[in-house]
């Protein structure tokens, strides 16, 4: 199994997630069927990126609340 998929949405997610803190399920819904979609195009399945990371929403959700208790120091 190649790493093709987490690199791609960490990549993606470096460039795409906004500098607004939310943990608003619709928001990170959205910004999970973004990636997705942006993954497709590059040739990416989902299911390449869910077999090695789970939720692609998940994994956002995290991401975002990461960057919440980073900026809370």
């Amino acid at each position: 199994m190649s790493t093709r998929g987490i690199n791609f949405l960490d990549k993606w997610m470096a460039q795409h997630l906004p500098n607004a803190i939310t943990d608003d399920p619709g928001a990170i819904t959205d910004l999970a069927d973004q990636a997705m979609k942006a993954a497709e195009k590059e040739g990416i399945s989902a299911n390449e990126i869910s077999d090695e990371v789970g939720s692609a929403f998940e994994v956002i959700l995290e991401a975002m609340q990461n960057r919440a208790g980073s900026l809370a120091n």
